[in-house]
């Protein structure tokens, strides 16, 4: 069935034309072992998970991996005390057959809200904006918006209509999925519908709250929501390789991207697909690296005030059982972090504060396996075996 992009809970995806071969499945590469520092370091120190343990993930990941049909993956999983375990597994091209590795970048989709969210709760700490302060202070023409809170916006609360679920969105994006689109130009499709609920009254996915909050920053601050999140989160993270890029660049190596979010359903390339449209919402690239360390930094509020480091963690039912939705924020099975997607890629970056473990998923692929995204596949799979008591187990809504 032809999936439409408002149906994708913690997604930022969209439907596109442009037809290639179905990916294929490559045999794994070599598992990759690493201390918990990340991927690449050697400083001597025990790193495996032990033979049992890492023997059961090899299984099980291979098993998803294949009966899911994902051309690749990486994994990073951290837990301090115990060791680690980074994998690269299938193939990044699957045209030439070029293996996936574990020093890829790809586009991670939603966890790209993670980084709008806490530059905003930056703000937040230097008193310069108000959580509960009305989204029409700052941007005209917001259908409520002298209702609608930033809170609201950061916490998936507000009822407005997300601009990904407009028809006229939908068939401009899928005449040329390469076009740039201006975060004023994607509102302008989701303010042509009324508000689905009052704010506050209940959870509902919606980019568009993201892109406000991205034009809520740049207004404040006076500077590009690119220029501010490098200066202000990715430098004091010390993220190297994670940028918000200007159009469709995607610094090599990457992976080529499979999705299956055509007209017509069938494979296609989205490599090099601009996704500009998702812009705060979803537009940033990272890679293994960087996302090990992000993760513990979302988690912990390391980047802010515990004040606000609170009030992001007040998660707030969504809805789906064993997911609740914070500020920029999920908390499933007692992990705390984010999921992405986007056209081709789909990843996971999560912290388990109770036993201070990290995981990581990096996927080249978003298409749909038992009705249920790949990643959240992978995940299930591999908490289910290294942390049993907190499965990471994220539904998502029935197509």
């Amino acid at each position: 069935m032809r999936r439409t992009p408002h149906r994708r809970l913690f997604a930022a995806a969209l439907l596109v034309a442009s037809v290639l071969a179905p990916p294929a499945v490559a045999p794994a590469t070599a598992v990759h072992a690493v201390n918990a520092d990340g991927p690449g370091r050697d400083d001597g120190r025990p790193a495996g998970l032990g033979p049992e343990l890492t023997a059961r993930l090899d299984k099980a990941i291979e098993d998803v991996r294949r009966q899911a049909g994902i051309p690749g993956v990486v994994v990073g999983l951290w837990m301090p005390g115990k060791g680690s375990y980074v994998r690269a597994s299938g193939v990044a091209d699957t045209v030439t057959g070029k293996p996936m590795t574990t020093d890829m970048r790809i586009r991670i989709g939603s966890e790209t809200k993670t980084f709008t969210v806490t530059a905003l709760l930056e703000l937040v700490d230097d008193g310069l904006v108000r959580l509960d302060d009305p989204i029409s202070t700052y941007i005209r023409g917001v259908p409520n918006g002298d209702a609608i809170t930033l809170r609201h916006l950061a916490g998936m609360r507000s009822g407005l209509f997300s601009y990904t679920a407009d028809a006229d969105f939908v068939k401009d994006l899928e005449g040329d999925p390469t076009r740039p689109f201006a975060p004023y130009e994607v509102l302008s499709y989701a303010f042509r519908h009324a508000n689905t609920f009052a704010p506050g009254a209940r959870f509902q996915y919606s980019n568009t709250n993201l892109v406000l909050l991205g034009l809520v920053i740049e207004k404040v601050t006076g500077a590009k929501l690119a220029h501010f999140i490098h200066d202000r989160v990715l430098r004091p993270a010390g993220l190297r390789h994670t940028l918000f890029p200007k159009g469709a660049e995607f610094p090599e190596p990457h992976p080529h991207g499979y999705t299956d979010q055509t007209p017509s359903g069938a494979i296609a390339d989205a490599t090099n697909w601009d996704p500009g449209w998702a812009w705060a919402a979803g537009a940033m690239i990272s890679d293994l690296r960087d996302l090990h360390r992000w993760a513990r930094i979302v988690a912990t509020g390391t980047l802010l005030s515990p004040e606000t480091q609170r009030e992001r963690l007040k998660t707030l039912p969504t809805g789906f059982p064993g997911t609740s939705y914070g500020l920029g924020i999920l908390e499933t099975g007692g992990w705390i972090g984010h999921n992405g997607s986007i056209p081709g890629y789909e990843s996971v970056t999560v912290y388990l504060p109770s036993r201070k473990a990290t995981l990581v998923l990096m996927l080249n692929t978003d298409v749909f396996s038992q009705g249920q995204e790949p990643s959240t596949l992978l995940a299930r799979a591999i908490t289910e075996i290294a942390t049993p008591e907190n499965v990471y187990d994220r539904p998502v809504p029935p197509r």
